[in-house]
């Protein structure tokens, strides 16, 4: 004779079971997204260093990071998710949105995340690119057909307000950044907004290995026909390639694998959020590594910037 437990009992255990895996992927999900910001926040100050000390070219470095990069996305692919790496190419529709896709948001993303870095510093750097999430929200609110909420609004207003901090430092007749700063600011938060959006079709398909590979080998190509990158070779110590290294395998690889997984398991917009564990980094990387000195105003545009990304996330 067998005990059978009644049906509701067992409903509930199943709901119970569910709603564990799915705070354990939600928790999953928050730790990689909060590692890959942490990844972008120091390598951004590495990055400066390589660009100020080291005097490498901006467009160099982008496109030898993509390349490389690549090369260790792809090669992960291959050892998780061999079948997927190959049925892509067979897919012309889904490549061919990948190739737009890599152009629209991995490339100018990095390009301009590291022009942004040369003009201003890393911890402006990032923080304009976390202008990002406003552009997210417009896109969602749009998608939903819903208007913003209270706290998103909110959020806007603190946008605002930040980026006018940041770029006149409280003094609307002179600029606090470089103009040339602000635009490249301006096209890495649309370019991350893109990266936010854009690869999640693909990254459900396919997987973020994959993805990844492929648009990082499609944006280092592009760029690598303008910027010929074998013309150049540079007479660095050990300590600069040991940067470069840096960049390509944790700032790069590691960042950009970690925040698309976590794009994947908690959703754009809290991803997005979680991702100003960047900023912080490389706020007190630059402090530590490069003695980089922030102005009240630049502390105060910092945390109303922050505190935006929370209230619309």
């Amino acid at each position: 004779m067998t005990n059978k437990l009644p049906q509701e009992y067992t409903d509930t255990e199943v709901k119970l079971e569910s709603s564990k895996t799915a705070q354990k992927r939600l928790l999953r999900g928050v730790l990689i997204t909060l590692a890959g910001g942490a990844c972008w926040g120091i390598n951004g100050t590495f990055v400066k260093i390589l660009l100020e000390v080291y005097n490498i070219p901006e467009l160099w470095l982008a496109c030898v990071r993509e390349l490389f990069a690549s090369v260790l996305f792809l090669a992960t692919a291959y050892v998780v998710n061999r079948s997927s790496l190959t049925s892509i190419l067979k897919n012309k529709k889904d490549l061919f949105n990948l190739a737009w896709i890599s152009i629209v948001s991995i490339l100018m993303s990095n390009v301009s995340y590291v022009m942004t870095i040369s003009y201003t510093n890393s911890a402006t750097a990032t923080v304009l690119q976390a202008l990002s999430v406003v552009l997210v929200l417009f896109y969602v609110c749009v998608h939903n057909r819903r208007q913003p909420r209270g706290r998103e609004l909110i959020g806007i207003v603190l946008a605002i307000g930040g980026t006018y901090l940041l770029a006149t430092g409280g003094n609307p007749s002179e600029l606090n950044v470089p103009l040339l700063g602000l635009i490249w600011g301006g096209a890495c938060a649309l370019s991350a907004a893109a990266l936010a959006i854009l690869p999640n079709d693909l990254l459900n398909r396919w997987g973020s290995f994959v993805v990844n590979g492929y648009a990082m080998l499609f944006s280092g190509l592009v760029l690598a026909l303008y910027v010929q990158p074998w013309n150049y070779i540079p007479s660095i110590d050990a300590a600069g390639w040991v940067l470069i290294v840096f960049s390509i395998v944790v700032g790069t690889y590691g960042a950009y694998a970690l925040f698309l997984q976590g794009l994947h398991e908690v959703g754009s917009v809290r991803a997005s959020m979680l991702s100003t564990s960047e900023p912080l980094v490389a706020m007190i990387s630059s402090i530590l590594l490069l003695g980089t000195s922030f102005s009240v105003t630049d502390l105060i545009a910092f945390a109303m910037i922050i505190v935006m990304v929370y209230l619309t996330a």
